[in-house]
């Protein structure tokens, strides 16, 4: 073998100088530095075996997430994705009349929705000109009104 061969055996080799600490050995005698309470000081919580404090705890004090109050909820209708729609009643559109067909986004120019939300029309008023409205959905009795004009209902998905 020669001597680079020798100098690559796996067990000649070493960390390099300076890069690996002495570990810290805690409570054995005095003479160490860190014997009798183990670099822990005297008495109390902290120094007792199997301690372990839980995220919050303050101590005893009334705890920060239960002195400041309690505000807003989140509605069982959202969650389950029931009633999601923005109520327009029939007489609100009665003045949009005029101009043509009643789409989702004459709505929004009237500020009547706004963004992604969904429209229910209701019934309030009967139409005497016969006009094409779109929604999201509808109730009975705005289906029949728009209908007994001569009008019709678009139900978008």
């Amino acid at each position: 073998m020669s001597e680079e061969a020798k100098e690559l055996n796996l067990s000649g080799l070493s960390p390099a100088a300076g890069s690996v600490k002495v570990r810290k050995r805690k409570g054995i005698g005095e003479g160490s530095g860190n014997g009798k309470t183990c670099g822990k000081g005297q008495k109390g919580q902290k120094s007792r075996s199997g301690f372990g404090l839980i995220s919050g705890f303050e101590g005893g004090q009334m705890p920060l997430h239960r002195r400041l109050p309690k505000r807003g909820f989140t509605s069982r209708k959202k969650v389950m994705k029931k009633n999601l729609f923005k109520p327009v009643k029939l007489k609100t559109l009665a003045h949009l009349v005029g101009s043509g067909d009643i789409t989702i986004e004459v709505l929004k120019d009237n500020g009547l929705m706004s963004g992604r939300q969904k429209v229910k029309l209701l019934e309030g008023a009967e139409f005497k000109e016969k006009i094409v409205i779109e929604a999201h959905a509808s109730s009975a009795s705005a289906k029949q009104a728009i209908e007994a004009a001569g009008g019709e209902l678009r139900i978008i998905k």
